[in-house]
């Protein structure tokens, strides 16, 4: 018999499905803000000035949200309470530069001393000095090469632009027109207060680290001295190549990868081809960013990307795992909303290396036709499977033609990857360019959990030997710990709780499974709930330590349920502990860092997981252990409208 208190609970799950249902838009989605670091609003201010449209900006704004990210030690972070990033903390100093703040200012003076002890500018990320030589700060002969002959690679050899990630790719397709006309557009100050050395003693190349990897060092040196002497092969083809690429992948809306770094490269690229203000690709370019923004009363910031998708198919999964009916309006709204969304029209970047697939995907945002990822597919899948549509056949296409697709993204050893095929050419991460190490987009155990897990759910079918090879994939990959790395995810706990979601009811895994349970059992933290921090990418001896948060906690319940834990004591402090953190208006609340772009070097907070994920772990409780009577499990059949109770699940 449970110990929890159930007329909490369903008063907790009532509250919570109130609290989303009041966030959606009237068009059906459900979309939050999505927070990253400092840089990405240091790079929008860089662009404006350098198409010199500053005015466009409210600065005051973006000056006080600048400011008010710094911390005490005088850094800014990548994610809340890192100690301080270098590169965060440059570029966050080259922005209030660029509004007029002088080296003396306190916030200046902080920041300096904080730089200067981590290394100074010569130990910043490549991007980071990018940004530093557009502006005169930072000398050009330090950056690697990006020859254009790039572009005119063909698949299937040893390297094309389409053997690096998605993301690497739309990014570096306009930097490779930036990296060739090299322009400095001053402003009217130098940053040597950051360098440790003195002009004089400063060395502008690439660091040598005396292994293997230096083979790219120098072949970047042999790239340089093609440019000085204008023998660059190709240079004119490829310049004319990234240039049509470019406009190719631009979105009606002006968004290209759905992402900052591609649309802000992008813009530069234009500004370097002397495209002018008014020409479409740049007036679009530019409303697109605009949209990327979140204004308030005080502050001005951006966007590394917009979640609509993703947030709209992970609480409808929340909602009706809490009970409310499948054809309830909203999630109808929010169904036909998705249906409206996929993508069936578009041969993306992915049908490089997959020709013989048709389209059926889904992006993650509001406008990605080339970049459907296989992630945001499998989740749209299971929503749409839990509802009940006034078109069933429709949505029974659309969840066929997804399917399809996503069988089809498998990559050779079994895996999925986010948005392409044996994306995993690991060489490309020592590349000199390449030194956030993420260059590439390899299978990874959350996303294939992902898929694995969608199988499970009604209308889903995946065939036997693509099952098999998954589900032998994940197998192979369980840490000596009995743990799942996380990817897209902080991180262990997101990867284990992932995989025994896909793992759950299958006998030939049952002894990885009971290896995953008793690691997440072995790492609840006394006041009930789960945490990891970030450094767990960094330092894998952290797996699963770290304050407890409630997505975390909640990815915990779920990966218990999942390995069948039933009543135990642990499933149920993990629930008491969701049930005392929520608040009265029905939300949750949370100011750690739980998602991931890049391991290391990039981090997510998503505005919704905190809602969403607390409320799903909630709603599977209450199916399998607490009222399994009152609410049918989705995953066996669509069920009727049945509720917690009369009014818990309001049409």
């Amino acid at each position: 018999m449970t110990t929890v208190d159930l007329g909490k609970l369903k008063q907790t799950i009532r509250r919570s499905q109130d609290y989303l249902l009041a966030l959606q838009h009237p068009d059906g989605y459900w979309w939050a803000t999505l927070e990253s670091n400092v840089t990405m609003t240091a790079e929008l201010l860089l662009l404006y000035t350098i198409w010199g449209i500053t005015e466009r900006l409210p600065l005051d704004k973006i000056k006080t949200y600048i400011l008010n990210q710094q911390r005490q030690h005088g850094g800014w972070e990548l994610y809340y309470d890192d100690g301080g990033d270098l590169n965060c903390t440059i570029e966050a100093y080259m922005a209030l530069r660029l509004l007029g703040c002088r080296p003396d200012e306190p916030a200046l003076q902080k920041a300096k001393n904080l730089i200067l002890l981590r290394g100074g500018v010569t130990r910043a990320r490549i991007f980071t000095k990018l940004n530093l030589a557009l502006i005169g700060c930072y000398d050009w002969r330090g950056l690697p090469s990006l020859p254009p002959w790039l572009m005119l690679l063909p698949g299937g050899g040893l390297f094309s632009i389409y053997e690096m990630s998605s993301w690497a790719r739309s990014s570096t397709v306009p930097l490779i027109m930036v990296f060739d006309k090299k322009p400095v557009y001053t402003q009217g100050f130098n940053l040597d207060e950051l360098y440790v050395k003195s002009p004089g003693e400063r060395l502008y190349k690439l660091p040598q680290k005396g292994d293997w990897t230096d083979v790219f060092i120098w072949l970047d040196q042999g790239f340089k001295l093609a440019e000085i002497w204008q023998v660059t092969p190709f240079r004119n083809e490829g310049l004319i190549a990234a240039e049509k690429w470019l406009l190719q992948r631009q979105e009606e809306t002006g968004d290209w990868g759905g992402i900052q770094p591609a649309m802000v490269n992008s813009l530069l690229a234009l500004r370097c081809l002397d495209y002018a203000l008014d020409e479409p690709a740049v007036v679009r370019g530019l409303r697109a960013v605009e949209k990327f923004c979140v204004e308030t009363e005080t502050e001005y910031w951006m966007q590394p990307c917009v979640s609509p998708v993703w947030d709209t198919a992970l609480v409808v999964r929340a909602l009706v795992d809490s009970g409310l009916a499948p054809d309830h309006p909203a999630l109808v709204r929010a169904g036909e909303w998705l249906l409206q969304q996929q993508i069936l029209n578009t041969y993306g970047d992915w049908a490089v290396k997959n020709p013989q697939a048709r389209p059926g995907g889904w992006a993650f945002e509001f406008d990605n036709r080339y970049y459907p990822d296989v992630d945001d597919t499998a989740v749209v899948v299971m929503a749409l499977a839990q509802i009940r549509l006034p078109n069933e056949g429709e949505k029974h296409q659309a969840i066929q033609r997804a399917v399809d697709w996503i069988v089809s993204m498998q990559c050779r050893d079994g895996s999925w990857g986010a948005f392409d095929k044996d994306n995993d050419q690991e060489w490309l991460n020592f590349l000199p360019y390449g030194d956030l190490r993420a260059m590439i987009d390899p299978g990874t155990a959350d996303v294939t959990a992902r898929v694995l897990e969608m199988a499970h759910y009604p209308g889903v079918t995946l065939p036997g030997e693509v099952q098999q090879r998954g589900m032998d994939y994940l197998l192979q990959a369980q840490e000596a710990t009995g743990s799942w790395f996380g990817r897209w995810g902080v991180n262990y706990i997101y990867g284990t709780s992932g995989v025994l979601a896909a793992l759950r009811g299958e006998a030939s895994a049952e002894l990885a499974q009971q290896r995953g349970k008793t690691w997440l059992l072995a790492h609840q933290n006394p006041d009930g709930g789960w945490g990891e921090t970030c450094r767990s990418y960094q330092d894998p001896s952290l797996q699963g330590q770290g304050a407890s948060t409630v997505s975390q906690t909640a990815w915990g319940v779920l990966g218990l349920l999942a390995g069948g834990a039933g009543e135990s004591p642990e499933l149920e402090r993990g629930i008491d502990y969701l049930l005392a953190q929520q608040k009265s208006d029905g939300s949750w609340s949370e100011t750690l860092f739980t998602g991931t772009g890049f391991p290391q070097h990039f981090y997510l907070r998503y505005n919704l997981y905190y809602q969403h994920f607390p409320l799903m772990a909630l709603g599977r409780y209450c199916q399998q252990v607490a009222m399994p009577l009152e609410i049918p499990l989705v995953t066996q059949g669509l069920p009727e409208p049945v509720v917690l109770e009369a009014n818990l699940g309001r049409e």
